[in-house]
């Protein structure tokens, strides 16, 4: 079956369920092999190939709004909507991107990457909808684990208190990044356990209405009776109690009963909840059978034995670093506990969490909860250690100001994915925590060069007893450095000169020390003596460091992957405005534009931000000053 010939899901309305059933085999297997080339979303996407089916048989997209919560499941919606033949590229530098991007399609009407959106968005399309006496259908799919998102529950509510014509899908697989926490969770249990309570409550008063002598008293009390049994078959009647119609459980698999529901909820006024119970991963056995969840995201792999293929590299991941640090503060000092919201496996805590159950919090995709759970321990003298991507603590900043920073309270953050992260794209890169962190009264914000310094800095960190401290470290492996056995703490604001220089500076920390050392290298060859300052902590800076380079009158030079508008540069700046500085100065950063997916060297390369770029930078501002002249 040629895939490629899909261009408008129209022609799934003409297609029987036998045909269906095996077009769903063929997309199976296309994306068992693409994907172990590529890598990608593997287990969600097969979980959901006969729901997305059946959504583009049943609706018409893209006049009816299909929204993806997260996004990561959408490969079928592409592959159906006429982008099969772009899969080699997935996730690649200019290639298909891994989530909906309304530049691809018409049939993506919301860009996702971030969990529990669709139903805040949906609200907004069917209300804009309503507003223009518009008759197409909004329908959000969203995962277990993306409901018990706040800001998923908030939209809930508003929806049911607002009674509009929704179709929400509740995609329930048992596990989002991984297994679920929460009293919802658990709720969504016992419903898929209760059985169908929708097929069955019209046809009990139906029986009820005709027993003899006594049908018509029953009669009369049949609709009380009936909300007695959605108590007793529905545990919690959660979603009705919203105001949402409830429908399910349903077999995510099973074409019948997904179009016998989806019509069911067609002739329901208000709000509709259809609750269907897929299997991540199925069809292919190594994810079918993953406890754990190791083939939500994955990279190239073997198909007949599911073995990951990767690359040789023996250097430590950095968020293996940092939470082996903190098991080994935890043996010190038992006020230490660790919370994150579902980042359990993606932050690598699975040691710290068997070795201490009781001092892990997972408390799902809860962000902001997250943020002030750990406030609210702090006060109480614990040392919570919150563990989070960049981009998710992006959902808490103002937990981050009002209940931490304003508080001054006591704890630390280990943000993962500082800087750029490659395949994930746009939602994902981590370069913007500085600039919506560095302007937070109080705030430490530091960022090691290697992975030595990085366990020091946990260890600082963790000893810091003068308000909130962050750790920012990036995505993927470490440099390889020899890991001293003894931790000690960093002196806070002080930075490091890793390379004397007389003529220019270059001020950098993270991911660009290596370039920048490098590059210093080329230029001392050239006659150019660069010196090369480690600036470890973002905030506060060292200034008394700072105001040595500057009395020197030397050319300055910052580099950080980072967004530049509000960033380390920026701080530079002020400092050098503050104190009447007037230095030769560059900033290289990240642009004031957000950055697509695709390898991170290639990125980095389009925006600038290389070694050449250094030297080329370096070399202009070692030149005479020219009457305001623009570079070139």
């Amino acid at each position: 079956m040629d895939l490629t010939k899909m261009k408008d899901p129209k022609f799934l309305k003409q297609l029987s369920v036998e045909e269906l059933e095996e077009l769903a085999m063929h997309i199976r297997q296309f994306l068992i092999e693409k994907l172990s080339v590529t890598g990608g979303h593997l287990g969600a996407n097969l979980g959901v190939v006969e729901l997305t089916l059946a959504l583009h048989k049943h609706f018409n997209s893209p006049y009816d709004k299909l929204i993806f919560d997260v996004g990561h499941q959408s490969y079928i919606h592409k592959m159906l909507t006429g982008r099969t033949d772009q899969f080699d590229t997935l996730r690649q530098y200019k290639g298909l991107c891994g989530f909906p991007k309304m530049s691809e399609s018409e049939h993506d009407v919301w860009e996702t990457g971030h969990s529990s959106t669709s139903l805040s968005a949906a609200m907004g399309m069917a209300a804009a909808r309503d507003l223009k006496n518009e008759k197409n259908a909004v329908v959000p799919i969203i995962g277990d684990g993306a409901l018990t998102g706040g800001m998923a529950l908030e939209a809930l509510n508003h929806i049911g208190h607002e009674k509009k014509k929704l179709t929400v899908i509740l995609n329930d697989n048992e596990m989002s990044i991984a297994g679920n926490v929460g009293a919802l969770h658990k709720a969504l249990g016992r419903m898929r356990s209760a059985g169908k309570y929708n097929r069955v409550k019209d046809e009990i008063e139906y029986l009820m209405k005709r027993i003899p002598a006594v049908g018509g008293k029953i009669a009369q009390t049949a609709e009380r009776v009936k909300d007695s049994m959605k108590y007793f078959m529905v545990p919690g009647m959660l979603f009705e109690e919203f105001g949402f119609t409830y429908f399910g459980p349903v077999d995510g698999h099973d074409f019948k009963d997904l179009e016998e529901n989806l019509q069911y909820a067609a002739k329901t006024d208000g709000p509709v909840l259809i609750h269907v119970i897929t299997k991540k991963g199925k069809g292919y056995q190594p994810a079918e059978t993953d406890k754990k969840d190791k083939w939500h995201g994955v990279g190239p792999y073997k198909i007949d034995s599911g073995e990951k293929i990767k690359p040789v590299d023996n250097k430590p991941a950095w968020s293996q670093v940092v939470s082996d640090a903190v098991e080994k503060v935890a043996e010190l000092d038992n006020r230490v506990a660790v919370i994150t919201p579902a980042m359990i496996l993606g932050s690598k805590l699975e040691k710290f969490q068997k070795r201490y159950p009781d001092r892990l919090f997972d408390v799902g995709i809860a962000e902001q909860h997250a943020v002030t759970m750990a406030a609210g321990m702090a006060t109480q003298g614990m040392k919570p250690f919150v563990a989070i991507y960049s981009t998710f603590l992006q959902r808490a900043y103002d937990q981050m100001v009002h209940d931490v920073c304003r508080q001054n309270l006591n704890v630390a953050f280990g943000i993962d994915r500082s800087g750029l992260v490659g395949a994930d794209g746009e939602t994902h890169q981590g370069v913007f925590d500085i600039s919506f962190l560095r302007h937070l009264p109080n705030l430490v914000l530091m960022m090691p060069k290697d992975e030595n310094e990085c366990q020091h800095m946990v260890y600082t960190a963790m000893n810091y007893n003068d308000g909130p401290i962050a750790l920012r470290f990036p995505r993927g492996n470490g440099l390889g450095v020899p890991m001293e056995e003894e931790f000690h703490s960093i002196p806070i604001g002080k930075w490091e000169v890793l390379e004397k220089g007389t003529d220019a500076v270059i001020l950098t920390f993270g991911t660009t020390v290596e370039m920048a050392l490098s590059a210093s290298k080329k230029l001392k060859k050239n006659g150019v003596n660069v010196e090369v300052v480690n600036a470890r902590f973002i905030k506060p800076m060292d200034t008394e460091m700072l105001h040595e380079i500057m009395k020197r009158n030397i050319p300055v030079l910052t580099i950080e992957e980072s967004i530049l508008q509000g960033g380390f540069g920026s701080a530079v700046l002020e400092f050098a405005e503050e104190h009447n500085y007037y230095p030769k100065m560059k900033r290289m950063g990240i642009p004031d534009r957000f950055i697509e997916h695709g390898n991170v060297d290639k990125l980095l390369e389009e925006i600038g931000l290389t070694e050449d770029n250094v030297i080329k930078e370096m070399n202009y501002l070692m030149q005479p000053q020219k009457n305001n002249k623009k570079r070139a």
